[in-house]
């Protein structure tokens, strides 16, 4: 069990006096309004960041797009008969 000057209450004995040196902080429920205007404040702020970010994201993905049908009508073509006879002289 813990001696005369420790602090520590034993497991379960809630009998001792509150421990010292810890302090508690709260905020007050008056200022605790974290979803206040939270759509309001999307529609303007949050497309604005869009808005300033969709060159970084746009052109990436028109890049990739546009690689992605290339390459399924090659694909599509190269599987055709059309295909197997313009690449490979017959079918």
């Amino acid at each position: 069990m813990p001696g005369p000057k420790t602090y520590n209450v034993w497991w379960g004995d809630t009998s001792n006096l509150k421990q010292k040196g810890i302090v508690t902080y709260t905020v007050s429920p008056f200022r605790q309004r974290g979803s206040k205007n939270i759509f309001q404040g999307w529609m303007f702020n949050g497309y604005k960041r869009l808005a300033s970010q969709a060159p970084y994201w746009i052109v990436p993905f028109a890049i990739a797009y546009g690689t992605y049908t290339w390459a399924k009508r090659y694909d599509v073509w190269q599987n055709s008969k059309a295909g197997h006879v313009a690449l490979h002289g017959s079918h």
